[in-house]
């Protein structure tokens, strides 16, 4: 099996930022910045390796992934990954947007 590439939207990435920049505020320390940003980077590995291993949304080839509090939604092709969006399921859910782009 050939390992896909991963691709972030800006939106996904501005996300993860914004996450680990409130619990550096909050915390007043990088640690748990640090610990989440890895998990988070991990699990995006994964799903390159077994994007099946994500739940299944209702749109086509996008999936979902539980890392802690968040859901890291992402589509698969043969060769990508994309990651569309990382949302704080403690959230309001109609304050998700579809299309995440």
């Amino acid at each position: 099996m050939a390992k896909r590439r991963i691709v972030w939207t800006r939106k996904a990435n501005q996300e993860r930022k914004d996450i680990l920049a409130y619990w550096i505020k909050r915390n007043h320390s990088k640690s748990y910045s640090i610990k989440l940003n890895k998990l988070i980077k991990d699990s995006v590995q994964l799903a390159a390796q077994y994007p099946n291993t994500g739940r299944k949304t209702t749109l086509e080839n996008v999936r979902v992934k539980i890392v802690r509090d968040y859901l890291l939604f992402y589509e698969i092709n043969k060769t990508t990954l994309v990651v569309l969006t990382i949302w704080d399921s403690r959230r309001d859910e109609k304050t998700l947007s579809v299309p995440f782009v």
